[in-house]
């Protein structure tokens, strides 16, 4: 650990492994990062994505992708400069190097709010896919129901346990986030996988005419204006990896590397976005729903049909899983540097009783409250106006405003400044429209 005697602030220096071991860990390849980072970005989020061009039309849909990418690139490339400029290596450290310990704790309890609320969302949606919900009074089957039928072992509670067992468990206990760029390849495959099938079956209705004409403008006879703002907050928590930019970076051989890492990772997740919003969009039309999996459970009069849609929700479901370990790094991590960065203890990757503990107990928490809580989707879109806003835009921009090491030009102030003004009236409205849709549905 590193005190700084300006700020008069304890900064994490190795949140896992400690300097001896820097080179040895230092391996991770660029196109390991691209991977982890693609896959953080192409999570949750994507099936949310077609109802948003529902709301927005196609052309403003493409428009406030590529803006939000735009602006998350900007936010990283904050980020990254002043990490090398300071320090800390750690998201938590940075910011406190600008505004101390309450900095420092305001970054942790954001990370600490959006990963484990990412994660408990990630273990509802497995549950929904692969032994159904129910939602206004209709009941969806799960994969396991319609393969098996209805009984104890195709129950949410032992599908669910099994799964975090057999495949989530061994991934977590990985100690490196590189280590996570194979199955995070395989992540991305899946996605890919998803948008061709998706995008086959847009095309066989469009040739068969049974496709609406997509909306190329918002309908504002069906929404207002402020519904517009309540699509935003789902892009901001697509492109919200801002929290494993710096477990990534360091274990790269050139930390330089990383801003074309995030960049290449931009660039991929854009066009998963708008593929999936466009050819999901053309191909339930205004039926769409807020979660784009729920379209696929319907029943098809072709034997085709039905394994397309399994393979849909299978696919889905693998990729969640293998998604749910990358955000599990960061907030361990974040966790530990809360509760022991003030004690003399060892890393956490080399503290084998508390990484073991840590890691079990948090997966038993996300798996308990995905058993016991039905639907957390208003919770997971309040999160996007909330938390990852704070650590996507607010605290990056912040930190430029703040200014420690003299190396903010004008230009990133007023960039900053803007940032700032837009995230939090953005958010604002979301949260009111939310809340009010809410009101008025009870």
């Amino acid at each position: 650990m590193v005190l700084d005697s300006e700020s008069n602030t304890t900064n994490v220096v190795a949140p896992l492994l400690p300097p001896e071991e820097d080179r040895c860990s230092q391996h991770g390849s660029i196109y390991g990062a691209v991977f982890n980072i693609s896959t953080t970005m192409v999570g949750a989020g994507i099936m949310s994505i077609p109802a948003t061009m529902k709301v927005l039309g196609i052309i403003p849909g493409l428009v406030v992708i590529v803006l939000v990418a735009l602006v998350t690139d900007i936010t990283v490339e904050f980020m990254l400069r002043y990490t090398g400029s300071g320090k800390s290596i750690t998201y938590a450290g940075m910011v406190g190097e600008s505004f101390g310990p309450l900095g420092s704790l305001a970054v942790k309890i954001c990370v600490i709010i959006t990963n484990l609320g990412v994660l408990i969302v990630y273990l509802i949606i497995l549950g929904d896919v692969l032994c159904g919900n129910e939602s206004n009074g209709i009941t969806h089957l799960g994969i396991l129901q319609d393969w098996l039928g209805i009984h104890w072992w195709t129950s949410r509670a032992f599908a669910l346990l099994t799964l975090a067992l057999l495949i989530i468990l061994p991934l977590v206990m990985l100690r490196r986030v590189d280590s996570l760029r194979f199955t995070s390849a395989i992540s991305i495959l899946l996605a890919l996988v998803f948008v061709v099938i998706c995008s086959s079956m847009s095309f066989y209705a469009l040739w068969r005419g049974k496709t609406q004409s997509p909306r190329m403008l918002p309908d504002f006879s069906k929404v207002t204006v402020l519904d517009l703002f309540t699509t935003v907050p789902i892009f901001v928590t697509g492109f919200g990896f801002h929290v494993n930019v710096h477990p990534i970076r360091a274990e790269l051989r050139k930390p330089g590397d990383m801003k074309w890492a995030v960049r290449i990772s931009l660039i991929i997740s854009v066009v998963i976005y708008f593929a999936i919003g466009f050819f999901g969009y053309l191909l339930f039309g205004d039926s769409i729903m807020a979660d784009m999996l729920v379209n696929f459970d319907h029943s098809s009069n072709t034997p085709a049909g039905r394994y397309l849609n399994d393979i849909v929700r299978l696919s889905y479901a693998l990729h969640l899983a293998l998604v749910f370990p990358i955000m599990s790094f960061s907030l361990r991590a974040n966790i530990d540097e809360l509760l022991f960065s003030n004690k003399n203890r060892p890393p956490l990757a080399l503290d084998s009783p508390r990484f073991v503990s840590l890691t079990l107990s948090l997966l038993a928490l996300t798996y308990l409250v995905a058993v016991t809580i039905p639907n957390v989707w208003y919770f997971y879109q309040f999160l996007g106006s909330t938390t990852i806003v704070c650590l996507s835009f607010i605290f990056p921009a912040s930190i430029i405003l703040r200014d420690m090491h003299g190396i903010s030009a004008t230009k990133d102030q007023v960039i900053a400044i803007m940032m700032i003004v837009l995230a939090v009236g953005t958010s604002v409205i979301a949260i009111w429209t939310n809340l009010y849709s809410i009101a008025d549905q009870s």
